[in-house]
This record gives C-alpha cells, sequence and structure tokens, in this order.
C-alpha cells in the first residue's frame, strides 16, 4: 500500500535534533571500498533506504555486506565482477560512482545507466571523458557504460563543469593509475573531502584536498580501512530552515557549521539568529522571515540540495524573492506542487520569482525527489489544516527518522499507510 505523511500545521518547532552521516558521502565511501581487497568498515552510516540499493549494488559484484544499526561492513574479494547488476543500479542514481573503482580494480567495467532522482538531466559524458584521459576506452551500448583499460595513466584532466560524480569517478580511477593525474576544476564539496580522506587513509596519494585542484599520484595497490562518515549538511540546513519557516529554535547536533556557512548568512539575512559551537550550531526565528534571493552553484555556493527549501522559505516570507537554479534543470517541477498550497510563485527558465503569503493552505501534494518531498513538508508546517504528502518514499532514501525528527521537535506529523483518495 502506499504512504504519505500527514501534516498539520501551526507548530513552532523547538528543540534538538541530532544528524547523522550524509546521504552524498557514504554511497560514495560504499563504491571506494571496492578499491582493496578485505573488508571495510563504516560508521555513523543514514539509516536510510539507499544505503541496502548501494549494498546491493556491491552484493551484485561479488562483496558480501552487512548493514547493522548505522554500520556498514563490506568484505571486498580479490577478484570482483566487473558488471554491476542491473536491477540493483536502476534504481539508485550514486550506483554509477563504481564505474571509477571497477576500472581501477578490474581494469573492465559494465555499469547499467543508473536511476534516481527526476531533477534533470546528468550525462555521464565528463566521467567518461575523464576515465578516457587515463586509458580507458568508453561507450554507451545496450543502455550499459562499458569502459576497459589494459593500463591507466595518469593525465592532466582539465572538467568543464565542478560535477561532483564526476570528479569522484576520475579520482578513484586515478588513485591506482600509473603515474600523476591533476584533476582541475575538481568539485570541492565537503563529501568530497570525505572521500579524499578515506582513500588517504586506504594508502591513496592525494595532494589538494579541498581545492579545485586535486593531484593524484598513483599507487600500486590501497588497504581496507575504518572510517567515519560526516554529518549531512543538507539534512542539518533542512531542519534550520524549518526552524525559521516555523518561527521557532531548533539546535542542530552532528554537522559542521562550516559546511554550511553561506546557508546559515542567508537565514540571518532572512532575520534569523544563529549561534555557532563546535559540533553543531541553533537557529532560531522570532517573526516572519524577510524575504532573500538565492542562487544555488556548485560548493561552496549555495547547494541546489536546498533549493526546495529555499522556495518554501520564500513561499512565506516578507517580499518576494528570486531564485536561480543553475545546477538541475528539472528541480523547478517542485514548484508546481507549491503552488497547489497556496504559494504564489513563477518560474521562467532558470528562474523562480516567489512572493511570499502569510499563511499557505493544505492540499494534497507529490514528492518528485528527495529534497522536493522535505521541502513540501516544511511548506505543510506552515499550512492551514492537514497536508498530505504522498511519494515519501523519496524523502525516505535521505532522511534517517524524518517523521520521529520532526515529531520530536513538536511537529504534527504521522505516517499514513493508504491509497490517495480518486
Amino acid at each position: 500500500m502506499a504512504e504519505h505523511f500527514a501534516v498539520d500545521g501551526g507548530a513552532r518547532l523547538q528543540g534538538t535534533v541530532d544528524v547523522v552521516g550524509a546521504k552524498n558521502s557514504v554511497l560514495k565511501l560504499m563504491a571506494a571500498a571496492l578499491l582493496a581487497e578485505g573488508t571495510t568498515t563504516l560508521t555513523n552510516c543514514p539509516e536510510i533506504l539507499d544505503v541496502p540499493l548501494m549494498a546491493d549494488v556491491l552484493r551484485s559484484l561479488g562483496c558480501t555486506v552487512t548493514v547493522d544499526h548505522g554500520t556498514v561492513t563490506i568484505d571486498v574479494p580479490a577478484h570482483p565482477s566487473a558488471e554491476a547488476d542491473y536491477r540493483s543500479v536502476s534504481k539508485l542514481r550514486a550506483s554509477v560512482c563504481v564505474l571509477g573503482p571497477l576500472v581501477a580494480r578490474c581494469r573492465r567495467a559494465v555499469v547499467p545507466l543508473p536511476g534516481g532522482d527526476a531533477i534533470g538531466s546528468r550525462p555521464l559524458d565528463m566521467h567518461q571523458a575523464g576515465l578516457r584521459k587515463l586509458g580507458a576506452t568508453t561507450e554507451i551500448a545496450h543502455g550499459r557504460v562499458v569502459a576497459s583499460a589494459e593500463t591507466l595513466r595518469g593525465a592532466q584532466i582539465w572538467l568543464d563543469f565542478p560535477s561532483v560524480g564526476a570528479t569522484e569517478n576520475i579520482l578513484m580511477a586515478a588513485v591506482l593509475a600509473e603515474g600523476t593525474t591533476v584533476i582541475d576544476n575538481a568539485a570541492r564539496e565537503p563529501e568530497m573531502v570525505d572521500l579524499c580522506r578515506m582513500l588517504q587513509q586506504m594508502g591513496a596519494k592525494i595532494d589538494g584536498v579541498g581545492s579545485s585542484t586535486l593531484t593524484v599520484h598513483g599507487v600500486t595497490g590501497l588497504e581496507p580501512t575504518q572510517h567515519r562518515v560526516i554529518g549531512d549538511r543538507i539534512v542539518g540546513a533542512t531542519w534550520a530552515f524549518a526552524a525559521v519557516m516555523t518561527r521557532g529554535e531548533v539546535t542542530v547536533r552532528g554537522v559542521d557549521p562550516h559546511h554550511i556557512d553561506l546557508v546559515l548568512d542567508k537565514l540571518r539575512s532572512a532575520g534569523a539568529t544563529t549561534d555557532i559551537g563546535p559540533e553543531g550550531f541553533t537557529v532560531a526565528m522570532d517573526g516572519r522571515p524577510r524575504a532573500v534571493d538565492f542562487v544555488t552553484l556548485p560548493y561552496p555556493g549555495f547547494p541546489t540540495d536546498l533549493q526546495p527549501m529555499a522556495i518554501a522559505l520564500s513561499a512565506v516570507a516578507d517580499g518576494t524573492s528570486m531564485i536561480t537554479e543553475n545546477v538541475f534543470e528539472a528541480r523547478f517541477r517542485f514548484v508546481d506542487e507549491m503552488v497547489r498550497l497556496g504559494a504564489d510563485a513563477r518560474t521562467d527558465g532558470h528562474h523562480a520569482v516567489v512572493r511570499g503569503v502569510e499563511r499557505l493552505s493544505s492540499a494534497p501534494v507529490w514528492a518528485s525527489d528527495i529534497r522536493a518531498g522535505a521541502g513540501l513538508v516544511l511548506a505543510g508546517l506552515c499550512a492551514e489544516g492537514r497536508t498530505a504528502v504522498w511519494d515519501v518514499d523519496h524523502i525516505d532514501r535521505g532522511y534517517p527518522r524524518f517523521v520521529e525528527n520532526l515529531g520530536g521537535l513538536g511537529a504534527a506529523i504521522s505516517r499514513v499507510v493508504g491509497e490517495p483518495a480518486a
């Protein structure tokens, strides 16, 4: 049976919420385990749907994977399979990150084109171009990415865009390539840094971590390791937006606040107060937030993953906001559902103009992706009456204990089983 979240508006969120490991990090770290024979253990892992999905991808490659209350244990064989299972990969966009490790370890990879969120096209051109620079041949045939290489050799690689996925795949192939690889215009996200740190623990030699230029000195082999996943900055920032929208006060623990410096600055511009600590932050809001403009960009810019939260905030703010989306063109699909809730919003290409209203109105709405679903729930917290948010499996893919965490902050939200009314 289908499930939805029933959200009653009007509650002021208040309290403390703990955030665990980042979805956008743990899945890539699981793939990186393929680079070394033996057992790699990841701790502080989020209990979300995407983790067992990624475990299935690794199992299809011959690994033994155990997922147990925030700990993922991956036993990688001496000779993993080079062909990923279509049924596993099709459910998860991040599964494409096994491409680089497989080419490095097996000198061959066959990975079905991945599935995942409906937020726009995310072609694999840069992934393939980078692997070709390292000496691999690649093609897309019969719905699969096929790559092979007798030898991988270091190269100078320039990315047209600082794609996180392309940087990750090229990096994981380069750590076992002969010679030195330089990746220019590399992604700088904290999750990218987390991957580099784990690879260094495994014996990789990487310079420039956290900068836009990564220099990789290839090694002949890596060792398995144990690694703690960094806190999820997107989840932490979601709770910060929720505090501001409901005029509440929320303390978030388990996230490095410097990973969301720009986000917190935007919330301060909207009228919130913030208190930054060594292991988290507190966001408080007394009155109606002021309208603020948002522009999504690669890190350290404003995250595209928080664009739905920015629109939800703008929908109840005092004034008019412009939100510009520069990363994923289909993210504005979310706006149509916000309009169902009474938002005064219009889109034109890469821009959305939102005129804030005093109060939204409840309605049934449908989540098109993880972050859109979270944004709709936040909007429901500011709506009159009860809002039903459908397709919540998207939210479950990115937010562990979503209902429980919101309930702990005072939200009136429940998970309901049943089909939507005709």
